[in-house]
């Protein structure tokens, strides 16, 4: 899946491969705080001047830092982040959605509780469906949605093909529905099925994954 322009992703691997040494990475680090001159830093380090100097080139060619003059003492210089130096170092958002539709097998569970996971951080619609849904939600998941303040009780397991749509992004978050329809667009998460041991701590355990999962994809999306 293709989510991120070519040049961007060129950028972004500059920054990366810059920040990839540890005296680079720990130069960025005190500038986050505050402008240091060469000499500064060159203290803080414990560093020669000349591989000092070698590191900060680096990280001005990678568009990491910049410098400037100081206002009183016109041989001495300032080095400072540069503006937005941090931002794009993880993924962006790359990719458009009507909305995300959540599909495991019997939707029952970890996709019910993906669907309504997503409406709490993401402004993009969601829904939920099974490749061979069940009669009702399991009980496992109706609790840990209510220990942590979803409501689950009015939904109800619904087909994929009642619900899915041309326009959706899909997750699978169960491993039998991804590889039953292996040519499924969309994405994949390796949850496992909290209903194998039928346990809170099982249920609990999917809840978290998933609520970390749905986190960090909302801000890789923006709405079509």
């Amino acid at each position: 899946m293709n989510t991120e322009p070519a040049g961007e992703l060129r950028r972004r691997a500059a920054r990366h491969a810059a920040l990839a040494d540890p005296a680079r990475l720990r130069i960025v680090d005190l500038l986050t705080l505050g402008d240091l001159s060469p000499t500064e830093l060159q203290a803080e380090l414990v560093m020669p001047s000349n591989l000092l100097a070698h590191h900060l080139r680096t990280l001005e060619e990678a568009g990491l830092v910049t410098r400037r003059r100081s206002e009183a003492d016109r041989r001495r210089s300032y080095i400072r982040l540069a503006s937005g130096a941090l931002e794009g170092l993880v993924p962006g958002a790359g990719h458009a959605a009507r909305r995300v539709l959540f599909v495991c097998t019997r939707n029952s569970a970890r996709s019910q509780l993906a669907a309504a996971l997503w409406q709490q951080v993401s402004d993009i619609p969601s829904a939920s469906a099974g490749t061979h849904p069940a009669e009702r939600i399991a009980e496992g998941a109706l609790e840990a949605a209510r220990r942590h303040g979803l409501d689950l009780a009015e939904r109800s397991p619904q087909g994929l093909d009642q619900v899915v749509g041309d326009k959706d992004f899909i997750v699978t978050v169960c491993d039998n529905a991804h590889e039953e329809l292996p040519a499924l667009r969309g994405i994949h998460w390796s949850v496992p099925d909290p209903l194998r041991a039928n346990t809170e701590e099982a249920f609990e355990d999917a809840f978290a994954d998933i609520s970390r999962r749905v986190r960090d994809l909302a801000p890789r999306l923006h709405a079509a």
